[in-house]
């Protein structure tokens, strides 16, 4: 599975988390509850923290966005790409088939 971070959501990631330097981690995970739209009960979380066991990752300016291994269920086989919505001002999710 892949990761892709668009260039806008990048920024709010670091304006967001007040990120300053490479070398921070941020996590993308499967939490129960909310309102997801790929796994009925679940959607997906978003922390800042370090990797145990990475299943996938993208590192964009020295940013390390992860899904740890026991995260990738969620995905059913699906990539994130996680883009930036000017509109809502907030990032969005978008799970596309993997080529």
């Amino acid at each position: 599975m892949n990761i892709q971070i668009t260039k806008p959501a990048l920024q709010w990631f670091k304006d967001e988390l007040d990120i300053k330097e490479e070398g921070e981690y941020i996590r993308f995970f499967a939490r129960y509850g909310g309102c997801g739209s790929i796994q009925s009960g679940f959607s997906l979380g978003v922390s800042q923290e370090q990797p145990s066991i990475i299943g996938s990752q993208e590192v964009v300016d020295g940013i390390t966005f992860f899904i740890e291994e026991e995260d990738l269920w969620y995905f059913k086989g699906l990539d994130l790409k996680v883009k930036y919505s000017r509109k809502n001002e907030e990032i969005e999710f978008v799970y596309e088939e993997q080529n």
